[in-house]
């Protein structure tokens, strides 16, 4: 009977294999994906470039690159208010709003791999809202109940409140959603919505205690915008999500392998639940460092990862690094759109993401229908 039982697991393993890697074989775009990542660096720079460039400055694109260079001093050189418009206002911005991109665009291409469906999104799911949540809790609050925890952590204590809200929904959400193994995509939409919900409903309390200026803060802050960029900023969440972004790449094979489902991934070898929880907190992290410091961004994680699949598959060892640097770079050009389209005014970014991600998810979840089964 064991032999029996030895024999049949092992003819499931090579079965599991041999599907795995027909799958590959018969989608492989391992080339055209190396070629589309190399051309993704080169935009990257390109749209640094052109958000630092881009506005009311007379500096053009060949300077601000000698600059950054150190090249030598000449007539065409920048002024000393076009370096400050540049480097102290539109390099800090641009950088920020890259790795805060780049961020939502994994974090949302990693819940997409674990929970096996093209709709899993920070923003959609709840994941955004919880960490919403956690840093308005700590504006409001951190000035009286929460002074100790605030004084204690300083410029990281809003990115870790943010990181706390989005940790619990995320676990409450896979906690739900999953039952045998197995992720509903009904269940965990549904359960994204509640949670939203719920998370909003107590951020509603909270702003309604807030003062005057908070409240004016936190009115534009929930729109999203990276207009606040500064070096300090930066420095509170930019590393927690390049800590993030240096993660997850290792988790590439075991997100392939999960496709397949949870019990193939363990048959082939892969700590599913020591990936499930890495993925979970690095997505929590990722998540409520860019709130923290942005505010609510919405659809950059759905909409860049499915581009992504469409054109070079979805391996993830290439998905991930390539929906870092997409994410980026369209977070930028968003945000280039954002604060010219009104000029001198400016337009929060949440507000041109949604309306592109908006009509995006509809048409993905149109095509997606009948497998889905919504």
């Amino acid at each position: 009977m064991f032999i029996h039982d030895t024999a049949r697991n092992e003819n499931r393993f090579a079965a599991y294999v041999g599907r795995l890697q027909a799958h590959y074989r018969a989608g492989d775009r391992s080339q055209l994906a190396v070629l589309v990542i190399a051309a993704l660096v080169v935009g990257s720079f390109l749209s640094i470039l052109f958000s630092m460039t881009t506005g009311a400055s007379d500096a053009s694109a060949f300077d601000v690159v000698r600059e950054l260079i150190g090249g030598q001093a000449s007539e065409s050189a920048m002024s000393a208010r076009d370096r400050i418009i540049v480097f102290d206002i539109r390099l800090p911005r641009a950088i920020l709003g890259f790795i805060i991109g780049g961020s939502l665009a994994v974090s949302g291409a990693v819940m997409q791999g674990l929970f096996r469906n093209p709709l899993a999104d920070p923003g959609l799911v709840g994941v955004s809202s919880g960490a919403s949540l956690g840093a308005v809790s700590m504006i409001v609050l951190g000035g009286t109940v929460a002074a100790p925890i605030y004084q204690a952590l300083g410029i990281f204590a809003l990115p870790a409140a943010a990181f706390l809200g989005g940790l619990v929904t995320t676990l409450v959400l896979y906690r739900v959603a999953t039952r045998n193994g197995q992720t509903s995509v009904a269940t965990m939409l549904l359960a994204g919505i509640a949670l939203g919900a719920l998370a909003m409903a107590l951020t509603g309390v909270l702003i309604y205690m807030a003062d005057d200026k908070q409240l004016r803060d936190l009115t534009f802050w929930s729109m999203g915008s990276i207009a606040g960029a500064t070096w300090t900023k930066i420095l509170a969440g930019g590393p927690i999500m390049l800590l993030c972004l240096a993660v997850v790449p290792f988790l590439a094979r075991g997100l392939n392998a999960i496709t397949l489902g949870e019990a193939a991934a363990f048959h082939m070898g892969v700590p599913v639940q020591k990936l499930k929880n890495i993925a979970i907190v690095s997505v929590a992290a990722s998540t409520g460092a860019s709130v923290a410091v942005s505010g609510g961004i919405g659809f950059v994680g759905i909409v860049v990862p499915h581009l992504l699949r469409l054109v070079i598959g979805p391996d993830h060892r290439f998905l991930l690094p390539a929906a870092a640097l997409l994410g980026g770079s369209l977070l930028l050009f968003a945000d280039v759109i954002a604060r010219t389209l009104v000029a001198p005014a400016e337009l929060p970014i949440g507000i041109i993401t949604s309306a592109v991600g908006g009509p995006f998810f509809l048409w993905i979840l149109l095509r997606n229908r009948s497998r889905l089964s919504l």
